[in-house]
């Protein structure tokens, strides 16, 4: 079935429509640490770690970080869309990085050399791979001995309240990254590729105040931006019953979560 996980093509030419669901969650989300400052102060950075961001966006996070992370870190941006790694240069050239590179390629098959990194990231970008497992082995091969791997993803339950909604496009009422690569499979590939792997859950909820933003979000990606008319006004409506349900107000159960793995020296 259509979903998130299908179309990277388009969906990720540039960040137009990423930027519906990035507002969601930047909007509406209660946490006393935000995502990004709460991701980056887990990391293990040192001064000066070459560090590959894989499937690294329009590189919010790094501008977002700027000030949590060690100085002097040397970034190597990579991403399947060009169009992606332009907009992360240019916006990471202007920040005080040690060296920023970008390259256009492949999760799956990275142009790097064995042991070329010390730390890899791959922030919700493992479920967009036809075998995920292939990715993870990559990043294992690039990092050096010692090296960690950070994954993002999220938990079958994130955002239910939301994904509830969306079954009149005949999607599953769970998030769809999950299903394909949630907290159970990133726990056991990191495992079975590294020997170990550490799990924290971004402690947040959501508040949700504007029907629109959710509407937005939800048809920015499949079945939604190819959702005909009738289900197009039978999925505003059962926003306008979840909204009224809530007295103008939505609120859901978020489950984002950081695992981390060490090569083994």
């Amino acid at each position: 079935m259509s979903s998130i996980t299908s179309g990277n093509a388009i969906q990720y030419a540039d960040s137009r429509k990423l930027a519906a669901r990035g507002r969601l969650n930047s909007e509406y989300t209660i946490a006393e640490t935000g995502w990004f400052p709460w991701v980056a102060r887990q990391l293990p950075l040192r001064e000066g770690d070459r560090v590959l961001d894989i499937g690294c966006g329009p590189a919010w996070f790094w501008a977002a970080v700027i000030n949590d992370i060690p100085e002097n870190l040397h970034l190597t941006l990579a991403d399947q869309s060009s169009g992606m790694v332009e907009e992360a240069l240019a916006r990471c050239t202007l920040l005080p990085f040690g060296s920023v590179a970008g390259r256009q390629t492949d999760a799956a098959a990275l142009p790097f050399g064995d042991d070329s990194f010390d730390v890899v990231i791959a922030m919700h970008m493992l479920y967009h791979l036809p075998d995920p497992s292939a990715g993870i082995a990559e990043m294992y091969r690039v990092l050096k001995p010692g090296g960690s791997l950070a994954v993002t993803t999220n938990g079958v339950g994130n955002m239910r309240g939301i994904y509830e909604l969306t079954t009149v496009f005949g999607s599953e009422p769970f998030d769809p990254s999950a299903a394909v690569f949630g907290y159970d499979k990133a726990e056991e590939l990191m495992r079975e590729r590294f020997g170990d792997v550490a799990f924290a859950q971004h402690p947040a909820r959501m508040r949700i105040t504007d029907q629109e933003d959710v509407f937005l979000a939800l048809t920015s990606y499949p079945p939604g931006d190819g959702a005909s008319e009738n289900q197009l006004d039978s999925f505003r409506a059962a926003i306008a019953g979840a909204f009224k349900d809530g007295n103008g107000i939505l609120e859901v159960e978020k489950e984002t979560g950081l695992f981390i793995s060490r090569k083994p020296i």
